[in-house]
């Protein structure tokens, strides 16, 4: 099966349409005011507008509220929400809307557990851990954590790049790769060639599986 690929923190439509043309499967748009990639609803208007047909519009959102998460979703035309903070599984089926779950991981981490406890989410996110920051580390964890045969399906996220695409499928075997800040010019801006080069690494790390 084909690695999908999930590039997050566009604040520019064309660059982001630039992303998804060149084979991009889901583009992320950041609604945390506290994130250097964070967007105005205009924006994520903007960006959504500049897409092709076939792309997946992520949302993320950080312990936001209820009614802060409608208004976006009200707006702006997002597919899948992808809760990054520490939001309870009650809380990720009261919006009613196709989800996944960010897990910051550490040693302790009960991946099994979480399996049960969001048993209807779309796919967990695994991303490094860091006490002040809510992804966008430029870190990998120890992918080693992952158990076989896990029974949702994985984004793998946390320092991602061009560097180690290739071995992150061949060890992790995730689904799908999230990347941000592995493939930027700067906080909000990527670098399509490095998008480039990191969907041929993923071409390759598939035909290596």
């Amino acid at each position: 099966m084909r690695t999908r690929i999930k590039v997050c923190g566009f604040t520019d439509p064309e660059n982001a349409a630039a992303a998804a043309y060149h084979g991009v499967d889901a583009i992320g748009l950041v609604f945390y005011p506290p994130s250097p990639r964070n967007i105005s609803l205009e924006q994520g208007r903007k960006v959504v507008a500049a897409l092709p047909a076939f792309v997946t519009t992520v949302g993320l959102f950080v312990d936001e509220s209820q009614a802060v998460i409608e208004r976006v979703l009200s707006q702006v035309s997002i597919d899948l929400i992808q809760f990054h903070g520490d939001e309870s599984p009650a809380f990720c089926r009261v919006v009613g809307r196709p989800y996944i779950k960010a897990v910051r991981m550490r040693p302790e981490t009960d991946l099994m557990q979480l399996a049960d406890d969001f048993f209807d989410a779309s796919a967990l996110l695994l991303d490094s851990y860091h006490p002040d920051l809510k992804g966008g580390t430029g870190h990998h964890f120890d992918w080693k954590l992952i158990p076989e045969n896990y029974p949702l399906p994985i984004i793998l996220a946390g320092g991602i790049s061009v560097e180690n695409a290739q071995q992150a499928i061949k060890q992790a075997r995730p689904y799908a790769l999230d990347v941000s800040s592995g493939v930027e010019r700067q906080k909000g801006m990527k670098d399509i060639n490095k998008i480039v080069e990191l969907i041929t690494e993923v071409e390759l790390g598939d035909r290596r599986k």
